[in-house]
């Protein structure tokens, strides 16, 4: 039995949520790009053919592809350890997971391609790495990173929001800064599932790409502390005073906690909510096990909502909702006096709503794909 394969890239989002696992529940892997013939003849099949980041080979040679899928495999087989038992704690762990892969991809995706003379040269060397040697790799690679400026339009980030979607990040910068200043962790001293949702944007972009990294070490250092963090197989809190590993006690949410939630809820609830109405207009004439499509970009429409006076029109990615059904469905396993403090806590961050943001139909896995079921 061998090592796990990871296959993904330094500078992708979805990569640095595996990895930064993988690392923290100290599991032996090794890290490749998708550009050999192996992965093409012998991996890609096994994933019906859809090429996303990440995707691994266990370490006995079954093929997983999707973050959330390799997370549950490994959290599975390791006794849940990164996920809290506690209801609100738990409840909320699932929820920062959908932000980190879902609420967070508009400033990502906006300070990684509207600030060209920061991050260009940085961004086509990563890009060059993984095309094909040839004598057009360089025009390959610039092909490529056209195509993900233009996705970073489909995600709302355009000229006429760049005002607030730059508002929006700094505030939750200084709210997420404020946490991390007192624990070293979203619960405490121990990640959970909910800090490595977070991590996705918040290495792979916001806390590496040099215009939004310069910003967070020099606005939010505890912030960039956190990053550092959570890419490290230790602890890494040696600037708190207690070194204790575990979840808070009695189920305890922060107040500091509570402030960054409601921050994420300024765009997130109404991005949400327009996204619901889409995707049930989408999937009701959809039939069963409809593939549902993921990946950057890639939706079945667009929504509009308005934030703060401004509009917003960004595209609806289904992949939202079948994160935000595992919220749904911890929620509804919950006895009746969990239920009510849970809403308590969500009611004080605004984001109560989210609880019944719920789309007509389940999202399924079938042969390595999310599908309609």
């Amino acid at each position: 039995m061998g090592n796990i394969t990871l296959y993904g890239f330094d500078f992708s989002l979805y990569t640095g949520r595996v990895r930064s696992y993988f690392i923290k529940a100290g599991l032996s892997y090794s890290e490749r790009a998708t550009n050999s013939r192996y992965f093409w003849k012998n991996v890609l099949p096994a994933c019906s053919g859809k090429l996303t980041l990440p995707t691994i080979e266990t370490e006995s040679g079954d093929v997983i592809r999707d973050g959330a899928a390799i997370i549950d495999h490994y959290e599975e087989k390791g006794g849940h350890q990164f996920s809290p038992v506690a209801p609100k704690q738990r409840l909320l762990s699932l929820l920062f997971d959908v932000v980190g892969a879902e609420g967070l991809l508009r400033p990502a995706m906006h300070y990684r391609w509207d600030f060209p003379e920061e991050n260009h040269a940085f961004l086509h060397l990563h890009f060059a790495a993984v095309m094909p040697k040839r004598p057009d790799t360089d025009a390959l690679a610039e092909a490529q990173m056209q195509k993900m400026r233009d996705a970073c339009q489909r995600f709302g980030a355009v000229p006429d929001t760049a005002h607030l979607v730059e508002a929006l990040y700094l505030e939750l910068l200084d709210k997420l800064n404020a946490h991390f200043k007192t624990y070293p962790y979203l619960f405490g001293g121990k990640p959970s599932i909910g800090d490595f949702g977070m991590i996705a944007p918040l290495f792979a972009h916001l806390g590496r790409d040099p215009k939004p990294l310069s910003l967070m070490q020099q606005r939010a250092p505890h912030v960039f502390r956190w990053v550092e963090r959570m890419n490290r197989a230790e602890a890494d809190a040696w600037e708190f005073e207690s070194n204790d590993e575990t979840y808070l006690i009695d189920d305890t949410i922060p107040d500091t906690l509570i402030e960054v939630l409601a921050q994420i809820a300024i765009d997130f609830v109404p991005e949400t909510k327009a996204a619901s109405l889409c995707v049930n207009e989408w999937q009701r004439d959809q039939p069963e096990h409809t593939e549902v499509p993921s990946g950057v970009g890639n939706g079945i429409g667009v929504g509009t909502f308005k934030v703060r006076d401004t509009t917003i029109t960004a595209v609806v990615q289904p992949y939202r909702f079948f994160l935000l059904q595992r919220v749904h469905e911890f929620f509804d396993s919950l006895n009746a006096a969990d239920k009510d403090e849970v809403e308590v806590m969500l009611r004080a961050c605004n984001m109560h709503e989210v609880l019944n943001l719920r789309i007509d139909r389940k999202i399924g896995r079938r042969n390595n794909l999310e599908v309609l079921l």
